[in-house]
């Protein structure tokens, strides 16, 4: 048996959601399967540690594909073409795309649909890409997953897929994530916060995940926490950099850039809440993060982040800087609150595991291969 993978999100020292997904998924697909030939299709020179065994063959396929019109070009002719000639029994994709057209039986992943809610958060040309290709891709597939019960009924009511055509793969965090020690944490707090207690961020800095109400939320708290914000700009706009630009207490701002994964989780470990309101998610995995770093989390009710959270999280409307604030001022100020709901997280990080959903994987190809 042959299965062909789309492997572009899998980028040395920028794993990030696709990627994180891919890595964590495919790893262990290898290494359950053995007897199984995999194709990993790349666009760009890879690194070796991703040919997670001998029965994976590592193929860069032209162009490099960084922007909508090399994408269409990837897809559509040069990985179209290789599978036309290799012939393999499935192909799979992590990322909403596929070939539409060809003979090759294809899984496709949908994580959300995002620009089809909020198409102004996405570049024009990147929105514009998505609204043609993402509803083509999910009809031709011949099964779709997802990665929430909320992605897959979205999928659903949007494009009009049918029910028994989608199943649903959680997505989960790393094992690797636990509670760090004092010493650990003080280390972090000399380093970022003066040694003050702090509130957490963690995600893109982008209009999506909600910063604009953030800063002000945290604005309004009176204490003597810091905020730190983890993570890279990408989207940052000019309602977000007015937000940060009219707080009275922007020195207690901290932001630290992407950190490697170590340092984030002893962050995490070491907040005295994970502040996660963001207005759109299709899972929403620093949710997981926090909870197996056994910090309290704060998240929004909307879309996924519900389902993920479970009664483990202080939900808020996410566009409710009053809501936001009294949430941090609530497990700020309540230990046992806040106890409790650590409790209550480790609990509901076992729901999502990435031995499991690997599993469930491996069946649904099996299925649509046999379909």
């Amino acid at each position: 048996m042959k299965i062909a993978v789309n492997t572009r999100w899998l980028l040395q020292n920028k794993l990030e959601g696709i990627g994180n997904f891919s890595h964590n998924l495919l790893s262990r697909l290898v290494k359950n399967q053995p007897e199984v030939e995999f194709d990993f299709y790349f666009d760009r020179p890879f690194h070796a540690s991703f040919l997670y065994g001998k029965n994976v063959n590592g193929i860069r396929l032209m162009p490099p594909a960084r922007h909508p019109y090399l994408w269409y070009i990837w897809y559509e002719y040069s990985l179209k073409r290789k599978l036309n000639q290799t012939k393999p029994d499935l192909f799979f994709s992590p990322d909403g795309f596929i070939p539409t057209t060809g003979k090759t039986k294809t899984l496709n992943t949908i994580h959300d649909l995002n620009f089809e809610h909020n198409p102004d958060w996405v570049p024009s040309n990147v929105a514009k890409y998505y609204k043609k290709f993402f509803p083509l891709c999910t009809k031709v597939a011949t099964r779709l997953i997802t990665v929430s019960e909320f992605s897959k009924k979205d999928v659903e009511n949007t494009y009009g897929i049918a029910d028994d055509k989608i199943d649903v793969v959680y997505n989960s965090a790393s094992s690797t994530f636990i509670k760090k020690s004092d010493d650990e944490i003080s280390n972090f707090k000399a380093q970022y916060t003066q040694g003050q207690p702090y509130f957490i961020f963690l995600g893109a800095l982008n209009p999506r995940k909600n910063l604009q109400n953030i800063f002000p939320a945290f604005d309004k708290l009176n204490s003597d926490h810091k905020l730190v914000v983890v993570g890279e700009k990408m989207h940052w706009d000019l309602e977000i950099e007015q937000a940060y630009k009219n707080m009275a207490n922007q020195d207690a701002v901290v932001f630290t850039g992407r950190l490697a994964s170590a340092d984030l989780n002893t962050a995490l470990s070491g907040a005295t809440a994970l502040v996660f309101p963001s207005l759109f998610e299709g899972f929403g995995i620093p949710i997981i993060e926090a909870f197996r770093a056994e910090t309290a989390v704060i998240t929004a009710n909307n879309s996924s982040m519900p389902e993920v959270a479970g009664d483990a999280a202080i939900l808020v409307n996410a566009e409710s800087q009053d809501e936001i604030t009294l949430a941090m001022q609530k497990l700020e100020s309540e230990p046992e609150l806040r106890k409790s709901l650590i409790k209550k997280g480790k609990v509901q990080a076992e729901k999502f595991d990435w031995d499991a959903s690997a599993k469930k994987l491996w069946d649904i190809m099996l299925k649509t291969i046999n379909s």
